[in-house]
């Protein structure tokens, strides 16, 4: 049997090499410089990398008739205590800081994805702002669950301003939706804030409800669209995803449909979300959707209801905190749509290309994970 699982991984090499050649024949030299680094790779012969070590293996085709119009960084779900009691959420925040700021050229800003606090005190949420307060860029803020149920948005709201806004950005429409509202369950049963709080932060408790934009955020959706012609590409920033994924963990927003059809009339939309901790994909109809790394930790991935675009992470290693973990940045182009960059820590970034989405899957494919994630 040597013998033949030889001859296949050479013949593997031969075509992965083949097939490098020729990508690298494609790129202007711009993207030449971004995918040298593939060449190590490709010399390794497919053998895994060991832990810690950065190697770019990710080939996206670059156009010469097409480049991003900028870049934004993201961070999202620090998850943060008060320093005392956990230091290590702490330190990956500030390291997410610090891998922002170290980006030459600077993203035109920065998204916090939400979950900023563990269980919404006011002085993990000031801690929070304390070390995003460090970022170059201007930072735009959207709130979690975790900031949100324990005063109901009072301390977030003084920090940071409404939960929904929107703003344009050198022709793209950004929406900020807060999509983490509940049906009240707590007053009929005399819940202290701080017992709303730990309900909601459980996800699969089975007295709260799931979460929801709600009537009032999709009227206020709809009267920030009345005037955005449908030709506007538009970017959504929510926190859970605007999808059902996964019902049991609330991996989910309930109203996803009723939010989608308010933006499905627009020719091009991309959802960027938090909360789920981990690589996700997915299309409807004209609606990219891509998910968020968390600095804190990562999920693994629901038993059902995983998006068909989602390439998964590999396992984290549950003896490296870092391993699933991360920031990133995104390149958003003229149409709206965008290519994803997770910056892994422990591990090789990947890329999730516009091209992947707009082919519903057939290029651009991320690399598969060579270990499946639990």
């Amino acid at each position: 049997m040597w013998p033949l699982k030889w001859k296949q991984r050479e013949q593997q090499y031969r075509q992965e090499r083949a097939d490098f050649f020729a990508a690298v024949k494609r790129l202007d030299r711009r993207a030449f410089l971004k995918v040298a680094g593939m060449a190590a790779a490709v010399t390794t012969a497919k053998t895994v990398l060991p832990p810690h070590s950065f190697q770019l293996v990710d080939v996206v085709r670059a156009s010469e008739d097409e480049k991003p119009l900028f870049q934004f960084a993201y961070i999202s779900d620090t998850h943060l205590y008060e320093r005392r009691l956990n230091e290590r959420f702490v330190k990956a925040a500030m390291r997410a800081v610090e891998d922002v700021n170290a980006l030459d050229p600077q993203p035109d800003f920065v998204l916090f994805g939400g979950d900023l606090a563990q269980l919404g005190q006011p002085q993990e949420l000031e801690l929070g702002k304390q070390i995003l307060s460090e970022l170059k860029a201007p930072v735009k803020m959207m709130v979690g669950e975790h900031d949100w149920f324990l005063d109901m948005g009072e301390k977030w709201q003084e920090l940071f301003g409404p939960p929904n806004y929107s703003f344009d950005h050198k022709g793209i429409h950004f929406i900020v939706l807060m999509s983490v509202n509940e049906k009240d369950f707590w007053t009929a049963r005399n819940m202290t804030p701080m017992e709303r709080m730990k309900t909601v932060a459980g996800l699969d408790n089975p007295i709260q409800s799931r979460f929801e934009v709600g009537p009032e955020g999709r009227e206020w959706l709809r009267r920030d669209l009345a005037n955005v012609s449908p030709e506007t590409p538009i970017i959504v920033f929510s926190h859970s995803p605007l999808y059902k994924y996964y019902r049991p963990w609330n991996f989910w927003t309930e109203d996803a449909e009723a939010v989608q059809e308010i933006l499905f009339p627009y020719r091009s939309v991309t959802v960027i979300h938090g909360h789920t901790h981990q690589l996700l994909t997915n299309r409807i109809r004209n609606i990219h959707f891509h998910g968020m790394l968390s600095t804190a930790w990562p999920w693994p991935y629901a038993p059902e209801g995983l998006p068909k675009l989602t390439v998964q992470m590999d396992r984290a290693d549950p003896f490296d905190e870092a391993d699933g973990t991360g920031d990133g940045t995104v390149d958003v182009y003229g149409s709206g749509y965008v290519d994803k960059h997770y910056n892994l820590w422990s591990r090789n970034p990947i890329t999730v290309a516009k091209a992947y989405l707009e082919s519903w899957g057939k290029e651009a494919r991320p690399p598969a994970p060579q270990f499946p994630s639990y």
